[in-house]
C-alpha cells in the first residue's frame, strides 16, 4: 500500500469527500456531477473514485463559485478525521464548528480513502479510530509511518480500545497521542489550540528571518 510522499499540486486529483468539501455540497451531489460529466473522474483498481482537481476548479469558475478556503487558507489548520462511526464524525464536526477555531476539517469513513487523498490534502493533523473495517487504524498508521508525510503530522488516536489491547496489536508508532473514548473534547480543543499557537510562532520567526 503506497502513495507518493511528495507535495502534489492541487491540479492533481482528490476523492469524493474532499471534492464535496471544496464545492460545499454533499457527497451524493458530487457523485451526480460525475455522472453528468460536470466533473471528470475515474476509479482506481480498488474501486475508489478519483476526481480531477482541474475539473473542480473549472466547475467553480463556470458557476462563479469562490475558490475553496482549503486551497487558499494557509493560516488554517487542516485536520483529517478517519472514523467509521457516523455519529462520532457528526459530533466532532459540530464541536469544531462551535469552537470557532481556524480549522479545515475533512471527514473520512475509510482509512483507504483517506490514504489515497493524503498526498493532495497535506493535512497537519490526523485524528483516527483504530477499529475500522477493511484497513484498520493499525495498518493505516503503519503505512503512514513509512512515508515522510508522517514526520510533520500530529497524530491522535481516538479509540475505545484499552492500552493493553493496543499493545497486543503491536502498539502505535512513536509520537502518536492516545485519546480514549468517550472523547475528552476539552483536551482535544486544547491540543489543537496549542498546535495553532506553535504554527503562529513559527510563522512569525520565519517572517523575521526572511
Amino acid at each position: 500500500m503506497n502513495f507518493s510522499s511528495s507535495k502534489e499540486p492541487y491540479d492533481g486529483y482528490c476523492g469524493t469527500s474532499y471534492a464535496a468539501k471544496l464545492l460545499g455540497v454533499s457527497v451524493g451531489t458530487v457523485q451526480g456531477l460525475v455522472e453528468k460529466n460536470d466533473l471528470k473522474a475515474w476509479k482506481t483498481q480498488g474501486g475508489h473514485r478519483r476526481i480531477s482537481m482541474q475539473s473542480i476548479q473549472e466547475y467553480q469558475r463556470r458557476h462563479n463559485l469562490s475558490p475553496a478556503s482549503l486551497i487558499q487558507g494557509e493560516d488554517k489548520l487542516r485536520v483529517l478525521v478517519v472514523e467509521d462511526d457516523e455519529p462520532t464524525r457528526v459530533m466532532l464536526q459540530t464541536n469544531f464548528d462551535q469552537w470557532g477555531l481556524p480549522l479545515d476539517a475533512i471527514m473520512y469513513a475509510s482509512a483507504m480513502e483517506a490514504l489515497l487523498d493524503m498526498p493532495t490534502l497535506q493535512p497537519q493533523v490526523l485524528l483516527t479510530d483504530l477499529r475500522m473495517p477493511n484497513v484498520d487504524g493499525f495498518e493505516f498508521l503503519r503505512t503512514l509511518s513509512e512515508h515522510t508525510i508522517f514526520n510533520s503530522l500530529a497524530v491522535v488516536v481516538i479509540t475505545g480500545m484499552t492500552p493493553d489491547e493496543i499493545a497486543s496489536k503491536g502498539g502505535l508508532p512513536d509520537g502518536v497521542q492516545f485519546l480514549q473514548k468517550p472523547i475528552d473534547m476539552d483536551w482535544l480543543r486544547g491540543f489543537l489550540d496549542a498546535l495553532m499557537s506553535v504554527r503562529q510562532i513559527n510563522r512569525r520567526a520565519r517572517s523575521q528571518t526572511a
